[in-house]
């Protein structure tokens, strides 16, 4: 018998195949692309992994396997069934995710969530007609695709192999022709499983343009999915949230403080990979509608394992309706219907600028015009839909975004032949015919489409708004505009040094206006990266603080930067006579401190900075006592320290640990009695819990690590759903 053998076609994944069976342990973002270039051509398993999340990205997207078993690995065609391996809770979860985004919400739902009774026909309509269906023409249900083993007593068997669970995401394989250990968290880093090139030269922000984070679908193996980026007056919106979305801003420098918000088509794997998004440094705003939005965080809630109220809380929603236009911030967005297996909707986006009109439609996941026209005829699809999307494909839009798919639920590049559009490119596909490459092009990942270009009048906006944020109140008018008087702006390369350490201040501080740059520390010996920094960050604030004139650190570009440029005296006169010397001088004393508590150790500089302008130093001097309240959080720092018991006892208390108010959990108010001078980090319990609420990355590194903890309170955590 052949001896199982062990593959890695994605970071975070593995596969144990012998001559005849193949099993897939995890499933990290688009692990379909590392099949197809590991040249796997089918499998039988799937086993779902204990962590649910990893580096930034979620393991269990199982929506792409499953297509790949059915129609790649001929499952549907053979009526074979995959196995579904893990507990009972992750199964249950994970095939209420796939009910979700294979077969779209049911009638109960959507009267739920009070859908307008024609959508509603249309919408179960549409899903009904493009279902998978057995033999007899009926529906197949999700959960006859599969065959859930769940664990008993840490074993359990699949086809012919046999998987004992030995630890967190450890396994010992047994086949026929022997064992094979499987531990997954070898894998620290989970990126992509094709090569993601880096923009070296920063393009600008525009008026109004588009930037191409990926154009390809879900099945090809060296091309990211299908997402966008739409730059309006510098600050960007995405149009749909893809698989490795950090990796692809950050390709194209593009940070996440420079993200406002997302305006979501539909739940589709490679449109909807929401998570990265539940850790930014501040709320984004989710333009869709009230059902893809409800769908979308169940969603989220399966995959990550945590209840929807949990999950919702990272979110705001701006609810729009299929043939509403809604005015955000001066973008005009239309918002129409696409026919989809599952609700799917598209938009044109509209702007005036210095009597400019200038317009883009993205018409989103959508069938083959004929397959709508058929499904027009037998009473499926409304009139009004089809005739909506025939104005979509032959109006004379500046810029017009289709699907080109050409796949069982995707479009034709021909449906376009009649567009009046200036310009047409298509998503979801590798290759137009030959017979249309001189007429059409790709939208490939890192193409930009600008329709209204950018000027000054931009920094000048996103200097006020990230000095605001920055500052944690609104930035006094008269030092604004004498600070805008002698800004300037500069770009740099990626790879660029942007300050050097040791060298003079030369007068200036800087503020990044986009992309991301590393602060380099060299000790004399060997380089140490002390921090990232992001759009929004200010750098060299600190020499004004010591007064010493020179860099103490190098600060080098890792994406394509721009920056604003200040006078350092200008921005000293600031400090000091507009009354905040002491509150800034406080921030910047606790910031490194803040940076080195494990539990904020992982966050942005945008966050640390945020902590650091709420909290304040307390110290408890040696041989006193104090009680740590429940009004307050406070966080061990340094000293030596007992935490008194009831009976008098005391324990060691260790840096890092948190005292009194506890968020998302049981208070702890104790007695601390110090040995040495002890130093606490003190937060104001409801000052920490607007920022927990305005702070997505904080709120779920929050929650992780309590529910990691198994800490007293933690009500949040998913058991077995049911599938409907």
């Amino acid at each position: 018998m052949t001896k199982p053998k062990i593959l890695t076609p994605a970071p975070g994944s593995r596969i144990v195949r012998d001559g005849a069976e193949v099993i897939l342990f995890a499933q990290p973002p688009e692990v379909l692309k590392g099949l197809l270039r590991e040249g796997i051509s089918s499998f039988d398993t799937l086993v779902l992994t204990d962590v649910r999340e990893k580096d930034g990205s979620l393991l269990n997207h199982l929506e792409f396997p499953f297509y790949f078993f059915l129609f790649i690995a001929k499952g549907l065609a053979e009526n074979r069934k995959i196995n579904l391996v893990g507990n009972p809770e992750s199964i249950s979860q994970a095939l209420r995710l796939l009910r979700f985004t294979l077969m779209g919400p049911t009638r109960k739902e959507l009267d739920l969530w009070q859908t307008n009774d024609e959508l509603k026909q249309e919408w179960l309509a549409v899903s009904e007609y493009l279902a998978l269906k057995d033999d007899a023409n009926k529906v197949i249900p999700i959960e006859d695709f599969f065959n859930p083993i769940p664990f008993k007593d840490k074993l359990a068997v699949a086809g012919g192999f046999s998987i004992e669970h030995r630890g967190i995401d450890k396994y010992l394989v047994r086949g026929q022709g022997g064992d094979v250990e499987v531990d997954l968290n070898a894998d620290q880093r989970i990126q992509p499983p094709y090569p993601v090139p880096m923009d070296y030269i920063p393009g600008g922000l525009t008026k109004m343009g588009i930037e191409v984070l990926g154009g390809a679908s879900g099945f090809t193996m060296d091309e990211p999915c299908t997402g966008l980026a739409m730059c309006f007056n510098g600050d960007y919106m995405l149009i749909d949230s893809i698989p490795f979305l950090d990796a692809h801003l950050y390709a194209r420098g593009i940070s996440k403080n420079q993200i406002s918000c997302l305006f979501l088509t539909h739940l589709h794997d490679d449109h909807c990979s929401m998570f990265p998004l539940m850790e930014m440094p501040h709320r984004v705003e989710v333009i869709t509608t009230a059902e893809i939005y409800a769908m979308a965080i169940e969603k989220l809630s399966c995959n990550l394992g945590w209840s929807v109220s949990a999950v919702e809380e990272h979110f705001c929603l701006i609810k729009v309706e299929p043939g509403e236009t809604i005015n955000y911030y001066g973008l005009n967005i239309k918002i129409h219907n696409t026919v989809h297996s599952i609700p799917t909707i598209g938009a044109t986006f509209s702007a005036v600028h210095q009597g400019q009109f200038r317009d883009v439609c993205i018409i989103g996941d959508n069938h083959t015009m004929t397959m709508v026209r058929e499904m027009e005829k037998a009473g499926i699809v409304r009139p009004s839909t089809l005739s909506g999307l025939d104005y979509l494909y032959t109006h004379d839009f500046h810029l017009l975004i289709a699907d080109g798919g050409a796949g069982a639920i995707h479009g034709d590049p021909a449906d376009s032949l009649e567009s009046g559009a200036a310009r047409v490119v298509f998503v979801h596909v590798d290759k137009l015919p030959e017979e249309l490459n001189t007429t059409f092009s790709l939208a490939s990942s890192g193409k930009r489409y600008t329709l209204l270009e950018g000027d000054s009048s931009i920094y000048t906006s996103q200097i006020n708004h990230y000095l605001t944020v920055w500052l944690g109140e609104p930035f006094p008018n008269r030092w604004m505009r004498n600070l805008l008087a002698e800004q300037e702006i500069y770009r740099y390369n990626t790879e660029d040094v942007i300050i050097t350490q040791n060298s003079s201040t030369h007068g200036a501080v800087y503020l990044l206006l986009s992309g991301y740059c590393n602060v380099v520390h060299y000790d004399g010996e060997k380089r140490h990266s002390i921090a990232t920094l992001q759009a929004g960050d200010v750098i060299g604030e600190m020499a004004i603080l010591t007064g010493s004139g020179i860099r103490n650190a190098s600060v080098v570009a890792r994406t394509p930067v721009t920056v604003c440029v200040f006078g350092e005296e200008t921005f000293h006169n600031f400090i000091k006579h507009s009354g905040l010397q002491e509150k800034l001088e406080s921030r910047w004393l606790l910031r490194p401190v803040v940076k080195l508590i494990p539990q904020y150790s992982m966050l942005s500089s945008t966050i640390t900075e945020k902590i650091s302008s709420a909290a304040s130093w307390q110290v408890i001097e040696s041989g006193e006592k104090m009680l740590l309240d429940d009004s307050h959080l406070y966080i061990f720092v340094e000293g030596d320290g007992s935490i008194i018991d009831a009976d008098g006892t005391g324990v060691k208390a260790v840096i890092g640990a948190e005292f009194g108010w506890q968020p998302y959990a049981e208070n702890n108010p104790v007695e601390l009695s110090a040995t040495t001078s002890c130093g606490l980090i003190k937060l104001e319990a409801e000052t920490y819990m607007r920022l927990l609420k305005s702070v997505p990355q904080l709120n779920y590194q929050t929650r992780k690590r309590l529910a990691a903890e198994n800490r007293e309170g933690v009500d949040w955590l998913l058991g077995e759903v049911s599938i409907y």
